[in-house]
């Protein structure tokens, strides 16, 4: 009786024994096939984000990849001749794609192809157009009978800047005044002088 006992206990012990493997075993392979399933979401994920076009939330229209480009240029604002200071906090990197950095309010920073300054304008709260020049606590500069809002990329005078996308050491002036062409090459000489900052 004692060793019925014995070997229906060892017999018990291997039934428990071999359930709970199978249990272990079945609870890896679901585990498995759970990471197997996210690793190709993942992939897929990024396959997706490498290969497509920009769809970031919040990202300027036409605009490539964030950081496929590094592109600096100068800026110089002057109204009624006096300079406009970008080195504050309130126009220091407001958005990724396009900025002034490093409290340096000269150079533009352009992270991506295509992203046009009106997005860096708009991401400071300027509102910009061919005839108005409007900061955030609503100073407006328009041209009117007296002054004009005036544009020039690289000493060539331009009708808009809005749709203007920066390239490679661009020199960029906005001036805003009544000045004489003698002024306004005082004011592109500046310009000129500034260093662009590639950091």
């Amino acid at each position: 009786m004692g060793k019925n006992r014995r070997e229906k206990r060892a017999e018990e012990r291997e039934g428990f024994a071999s359930k709970r493997t199978a249990q272990y075993r079945s609870r890896n392979l679901k585990a498995v096939g759970i990471l197997a399933g996210i690793g190709v979401i993942v992939a897929f994920a990024c396959f997706e984000f490498i290969t497509s076009g920009n769809n970031v939330p919040g990202a300027p229209e036409n605009a490539g990849r964030l950081g496929d480009e590094h592109i600096h240029a100068s800026m110089l604002v002057k109204i009624f001749g006096d300079k406009f200071d970008f080195s504050t906090p309130n126009y220091q990197v407001k958005t990724s794609w396009i900025h002034f950095e490093n409290q340096d309010g000269d150079t533009i920073h352009r992270h991506s192809t295509g992203v046009e300054l009106e997005f860096m304008f708009n991401s400071m709260k300027i509102a910009l157009d061919d005839k108005c020049f409007v900061f955030p606590d609503g100073r407006q500069f328009c041209t009117n009978e007296d002054y004009s809002l005036k544009f020039y990329v690289n000493q060539e005078r331009v009708d808009d800047l809005r749709k203007y996308v920066v390239q490679e050491d661009d020199r960029i002036l906005i001036t805003y005044g009544n000045e004489s062409q003698e002024d306004i090459d005082k004011q592109l000489a500046e310009l000129n002088a500034q260093t662009i900052n590639r950091l």
